[in-house]
């Protein structure tokens, strides 16, 4: 799933104004593990989380988009770089599913969400969003292994 949408939020979310109540949450991680991650458009470098980073096999959390997406399966890569590049273009709100690889064994679904804002300035702005990682694995084709 790839899905890119003109924003339409009169004000963009900024990180850490969305709240889940603790019933909510503690339903989430039952099923999930959900991290925030920002991107700087004037320098094109993410921030991720250190469970993000670990789970896209990087060694800082500090990275350039195609790092970011290398371990991705790679009939991905090109349509998440694709989303990138018109999210960086215009304010937008994004999704995506996709797979990480792991060792050619095992592979951990992901799906991000995110939006950029403040587009209206050259070589400006900045994207944010989550990753949720389902706690299980896919191993090739042949069923599902919890995750680690």
């Amino acid at each position: 799933m790839f899905k890119i949408a003109k924003t339409a939020f009169v004000t963009p979310l900024v990180t850490g104004t969305v709240a889940f109540d603790s019933p909510d949450n503690d339903l989430l991680t039952q099923y999930c593990a959900i991290e925030r991650w920002t991107g700087d458009l004037s320098n094109g470098l993410f921030q991720l989380g250190e469970r993000a980073a670990r789970m896209h096999r990087l060694e800082q959390r500090s990275c350039g988009l195609l790092n970011l997406v290398r371990c991705y399966t790679p009939q991905d890569r090109n349509h998440v770089l694709e989303l990138f590049e018109q999210a960086a273009t215009v304010s937008s709100s994004f999704c995506f599913s996709t797979t990480i690889e792991i060792d050619g064994i095992r592979r951990q679904p992901v799906l991000c969400v995110g939006e950029s804002t403040g587009l209206e300035h050259r070589y400006a702005g900045a994207i944010i969003g989550v990753f949720i990682f389902p706690r299980f694995q896919v191993e090739n084709g042949h069923g599902i292994s919890p995750a680690q």
